[in-house]
């Protein structure tokens, strides 16, 4: 069932924005046995992996449209055979999801940065990238914005990906299911790097992950409404709710598709021998 909401126009007020983040106030650890902590009064968030587990957390907030940023340093050296995530996620069987995965390599090769989105239980959208930095030298900013017309993906303010609302033709588009912000550092030496053939060195664990810099503007979802009116960016003109790329956004990210991008679904006519899906032809 779509979602509607009608709702007092000063309820748009409660739209938050969290940039000064205290991930005591704004997260909760989730897993990891104590390896993921929080430090330097709520400023500072580590995750950190061993043989025994890795770790994660999740915003104490759940979303139905919004703008979330954060600071990250990945696991430094021999990284391979980890994989560290930040994405949204509903919860159920028929999840929707929007992914930036960072799988691991051995010390001096890239980082591979994987991109989805799920609608309904159903992904196969992946874009995957090189990083024009090293992204374990220092913290860089990586953006999700999703609305109701598209979803962009951003790192560092340089859009990388546009995943647009083509409902119209029969593509799907997550709209209608709260999804909370997810991270994670977990062992998946059994695919993520060269397709499982690099196993992840244990003589170098505990692998660890920085976070800082968590901002939050979204349209939060409590007690089955939405703190939005109507889901719509009224009185907002340019805001994240109605953001698109405009030309020099569109130019920057054709740049990076161009120079970075190392694999594209929507090219892939071996793995869809029945044709490209719809919004690839619709490009």
């Amino acid at each position: 069932m779509a979602n509607t909401y009608i709702l007092p126009l000063f309820l748009f007020l409660i739209v938050i924005s969290s940039v000064s983040a205290n991930f005591q106030k704004d997260v909760e650890i989730t897993w990891g046995d104590g390896r993921g902590q929080i430090k330097n009064n709520g400023e500072l968030l580590t995750l950190s992996l061993d043989k025994s587990s890795g770790s994660g957390f999740q915003s104490k907030n759940e979303y139905l449209f919004g703008k979330i940023d954060m600071q990250m340093k990945l696991v430094p050296g021999n990284s391979a055979g980890t994989v560290t995530t930040l994405y949204l996620k509903s919860p159920g069987t028929t999840w929707d999801e929007i992914d930036f995965e960072f799988l691991g390599n051995l010390s001096g090769d890239p980082y591979t940065l994987h991109t989805n989105v799920y609608t309904q239980g159903k992904g196969d959208k992946e874009q995957q990238f090189k990083l024009w930095f090293d992204p374990t030298a220092d913290f860089h900013t990586y953006t999700i914005i999703w609305n109701p017309q598209r979803i962009i993906f951003t790192v560092d303010g340089t859009p990388i990906r546009e995943f647009k609302n083509m409902e119209s033709i029969g593509t799907l588009f997550p709209k209608n299911r709260p999804m909370r912000m997810y991270s994670s550092l977990w062992n998946a030496d059994d695919w993520a790097t060269r397709g499982g053939l690099v196993k992840t060195d244990w003589s170098k664990a505990p692998f660890t992950a920085s976070y800082r810099g968590f901002n939050q503007e979204a349209c939060v979802w409590s007690n089955g409404k939405s703190s939005c009116p109507n889901g719509s960016a009224q009185g907002t003109s340019g805001s994240w709710l109605s953001q698109e790329l405009d030309s020099t956004a569109q130019e920057r990210m054709r740049w990076v598709q161009k120079n970075y991008m190392i694999y594209n679904y929507c090219t892939d006519s071996k793995r869809f021998p029945q044709g490209l899906p719809k919004e690839c032809l619709a490009e």
